[in-house]
C-alpha cells in the first residue's frame, strides 16, 4: 500500500489501482484534486478540517461511481446519492476494491466542556497496515504498522499524544493534523514524541505530496 499525505489531515491510500481518500477538509488545498482521483472517500467527523461538503458533494455528482462513508451526521449532510453514501460506526467493515477497512471508536476528543464532541470514527486499513484516527485518541484492539497521529489542534495534548502511541504500539508513526504548528513546533513535536523521545518509535514528517510505502 501507498500512502500521500496532503495538507493537514488528509491522506490518499493506494492499493492494486484502489484509492481512498481520509478526510478532503477545507485547509487541504488540493484536495479536489485527490478525490476526483479516488474511488471513495472516507470521513471521521463533520469539522469542516475533515469534511469538505460542497466539494464531496460535487464529487458526487460528477462521479457517478464514487463511494463515501462517514458518520451519520456526515450522511445526512450529503444525502444518500442511490446509496453510495453510507453511514458508518464502530464495529462496522467494508470493501473498496482490494482494501479492507474497519471502523473505530465513537466521539471527537473533548476541546471544552462548552463545547459539544460530534461523533468521530478512525478508520483502520488492511487488516492493521494504516490507521487514521481522525480526532480522537482511540486506540483499536488491533496490532497497527502505521498510526497517522494528530500532533496539533485545540484538543491535542503531547503528554497525551505520547501515551496515546505507548497504548497503540505501532511500529510507525506519520505526522498528521499538524497545521496548527509552526515549522519549529512540528520539528520539535517529532522529536519529543519520536524514536529518541517518548515513545521510542519513528515518526515522519511528510511534506504535503509526499507518497511513501507502507
Amino acid at each position: 500500500m501507498k500512502l500521500t499525505k496532503h495538507s493537514h489531515a488528509c491522506v490518499t491510500l493506494e492499493k492494486d489501482g484502489t484509492r481512498l481518500v481520509i478526510d478532503p477538509g477545507t485547509l487541504t488545498p488540493d484536495a479536489a484534486e485527490a478525490v476526483t482521483q479516488a474511488h471513495a472517500v472516507l470521513i471521521t467527523h463533520e469539522h469542516f478540517a475533515h469534511f469538505d461538503d460542497k466539494l464531496v458533494s460535487a464529487a458526487l455528482e460528477a462521479q457517478p461511481e464514487l463511494q463515501v462513508y462517514g458518520t451519520a451526521a456526515v450522511a445526512a449532510t450529503l444525502g444518500s446519492h442511490d446509496g453510495r453514501v453510507r453511514a458508518v460506526a464502530a464495529g462496522d467493515t467494508f470493501n473498496v476494491g482490494s482494501i479492507t477497512v474497519t471502523v473505530h471508536g465513537h466521539r471527537h476528543a473533548l476541546i471544552h466542556a462548552d463545547i459539544p464532541c460530534p461523533d468521530n470514527v478512525g478508520y483502520l486499513l488492511d487488516n492493521g497496515a494504516v490507521y487514521h484516527p481522525g480526532d480522537a485518541y482511540f486506540a483499536p484492539d488491533a496490532p497497527i504498522h502505521t498510526l497517522l497521529l494528530p500532533t496539533s489542534g485545540p484538543w491535542t495534548k503531547l503528554g497525551e499524544a505520547a501515551d496515546y502511541v505507548r497504548t497503540v504500539k505501532p511500529e510507525r508513526i506519520i505526522q498528521i493534523h499538524e497545521l496548527m504548528l509552526s515549522d519549529l513546533g512540528q520539528h520539535s513535536t517529532a522529536n519529543l514524541l519520536g524514536e529518541n523521545g517518548l515513545t521510542g518509535t519513528p515518526i515522519d514528517r511528510l511534506e504535503p505530496g509526499t507518497t511513501v510505502k507502507l
